[in-house]
């Protein structure tokens, strides 16, 4: 997949194709997945949302819109929480079933570069388009690297999704806060199991019952 590198490749602020390219909308997918998910989303805050990442005005988002975004976020989340590449692909092919579409190309008139889309219209509503497009670029993540295009943060308490684009060991976690947070907990739980021991040690009660 490397011969669609204007496509696939990093976002660039003088570039007007760079909101369509596979990272650009993984990096939405990414965002709207844990705001629509994980926190309380509102009309303001999505569509806030949606113009940070590129989208186009107007940008007008009710109630409904929302719910249905709401329930396209949690589909998605199941592929980024799936075990591995295998799981990962069935949970995408179980969402690509259902979509309306079929492929197409679009420049929404003239008004953008062409790109592709799923969804069954240049007017569908967002929650239709949201699922539609994020499963596009999520299948050519895996299609082009061979592993699961994401995950869920490990440290406990958090659960926010994550993607994997980059090389090497797999991450595990969302961030570098969290990342950093879990290895200075895990380095406090390996100290305090060590103490233990010693404390039992100078702790043990004399025949008087009186700790020594």
């Amino acid at each position: 997949m490397r011969y669609i590198a204007g496509v696939y490749a990093d976002d660039r602020a003088d570039d007007p194709s760079s909101r369509h390219s596979v990272r650009a909308v993984a990096r939405r997918t990414e965002a709207l997945v844990n705001a629509l998910t994980r926190d309380d989303p509102t009309p303001d805050g999505i569509a806030r949302l949606l113009r940070e990442h590129g989208e186009i005005e107007p940008v007008s988002v009710s109630e409904r819109d929302v719910a249905e975004l709401r329930d396209a976020a949690l589909a998605l989340r199941r592929v980024f929480a799936a075990e591995g590449l295998d799981a990962a692909v069935a949970e995408l092919n179980g969402l690509l079933a259902r979509g309306p579409g079929p492929l197409r190309l679009t420049a929404h008139g003239g008004d953008s570069p062409w790109h592709p889309h799923l969804d069954a219209s240049d007017d569908a509503p967002w929650g239709e388009w949201f699922l539609a497009s994020s499963c596009l670029c999520l299948t050519v993540l895996v299609w082009d690297r061979q592993r699961a295009p994401g995950g869920l943060c490990a440290a406990p308490g958090c659960g926010r999704v994550f993607l994997a684009l980059g090389s090497g060991v797999p991450r595990r976690y969302c961030s570098r806060r969290c990342a950093t947070r879990e290895r200075v907990a895990a380095h406090r739980r390996a100290k305090a199991a060590e103490a233990a021991p010693r404390a039992g040690r100078t702790g043990r009660a004399g025949p008087d019952g009186v700790s020594a």
